[in-house]
């Protein structure tokens, strides 16, 4: 019997089909004993923080108690990280954050808890430190099971504030789109959209901007939300014998809908809201099949005014939404108060020419 494998094997077809799909049968196994043992883990962290929390205020040991605890677990089992002092403190608070709002919540306690216990400890350690209320902190529990989130981008998606952000762009999907549509496509949208990722000059151009996204389109993509598939820039269609650009085509996998993404540097003009329906007509009667949904238009600029907005869209026939995009984020008041003023610099750059002046 010999062991080197038979001639052919490697081109078998049949037997790449077959090893390709353990290989995923596999993976899948993996993937569910993971989600299990962190599910049970978090199902035990979530008893040990009540049990904590209640021996502290029966007994009034106090601080103490943790302290204690944590070096007893850690004498029974070195190896494991999550007896550690801080860790204890982690899973008390994790207790506390949640067993408070449960009797306000308009969820019932065991659902909330299967959504704490479906993602990592570490994003659940994440989110409560980082979120000022429990309705915010369970946003960014629910879209991180929806969107898969890892830990970095959970905590980008909080300190771009994304909870205040999404769903407040101002659109007409009311009343052009059928539910649940409209509900899900409103939900899309951010209002503004944070462009920090980019570098780019102060008196840029609408096509430096489109350029720097698209350089920068993992980012771009990760801003915009998850299900965008990006199609072209400038994509070019033909109507009436004649030429036009649009400046950015997606297509939603989630809401099965093209989506036009339109770009002003400037501020909000009601003609752009006209052009912009003309662009989602096009691509209706051009691109889109008896699968898709209506196509939807996204018109982001610098700078908006409500009631012009409202204004514009309110004939419009075509689902549009308008956004703001902002790059630089305001400096926060600490560090504005720590800075020298104009006043402050000039009076320093005064002092320097009067010491070399004497010199």
């Amino acid at each position: 019997m010999t062991d080197k494998v038979p001639k052919g094997w490697k081109n078998d077809k049949k037997y790449n089909e077959w090893i390709k799909s353990l290989k995923e049968k596999f993976r899948q196994v993996q993937l569910k004993a993971a989600v299990k043992v962190n599910s049970e883990l978090l199902n035990f962290y979530w008893e040990l923080g009540k049990e904590i929390a209640e021996k502290q205020k029966e007994a009034k040991w106090g601080d103490k108690l943790i302290e204690k605890l944590s070096k007893d677990l850690m004498a029974e089992f070195p190896d494991v990280k999550g007896f550690s002092k801080r860790n204890l403190e982690q899973i008390r608070r994790w207790f506390l954050f949640w067993n408070g709002y449960f009797p306000i919540a308009q969820q019932p306690a065991s659902q909330i808890i299967h959504l704490l216990t479906s993602i990592p400890w570490w994003h659940n350690v994440v989110i409560i430190s980082k979120c000022k209320t429990p309705e915010e902190a369970l946003f960014y529990v629910q879209k991180t099971i929806e969107n898969s989130w890892s830990r970095s981008v959970l905590t980008h998606q909080i300190e771009s504030g994304l909870y205040e952000r999404a769903g407040k762009s101002i659109t007409n999907f009311d009343k052009t789109l059928p539910k649940p549509q409209s509900d899900l496509a409103k939900e899309m949208l951010k209002d503004p959209y944070c462009f920090d990722f980019l570098a780019i000059r102060d008196d840029y151009t609408e096509k430096e901007l489109e350029n720097d996204l698209l350089t920068n389109l993992t980012k771009f993509l990760l801003e915009l939300g998850a299900g965008f598939s990006f199609l072209g820039k400038q994509y070019k269609i033909e109507v009436g014998e004649e030429e036009f650009y649009i400046d950015l085509l997606f297509y939603h996998v989630k809401l099965h809908c093209y989506v036009v993404i339109e770009l002003k540097t400037g501020k909000f003009k009601p003609e752009y809201a006209g052009k912009l329906n003309f662009y989602i007509s096009a691509v209706d009667s051009l691109f889109k099949t008896e699968k898709d949904n209506p196509t939807i238009g996204i018109l982001i600029c610098k700078e908006k005014n409500k009631t012009i907005v409202e204004y514009s869209l309110r004939d419009i026939s075509k689902p549009i939404g308008v956004s703001e995009y902002k790059i630089t984020r305001e400096l926060p008041e600490e560090l504005k108060s720590s800075l020298p003023d104009i006043k402050d610099i000039e009076a320093s750059l005064n002092e320097v020419k009067e010491e070399k002046d004497n010199d």
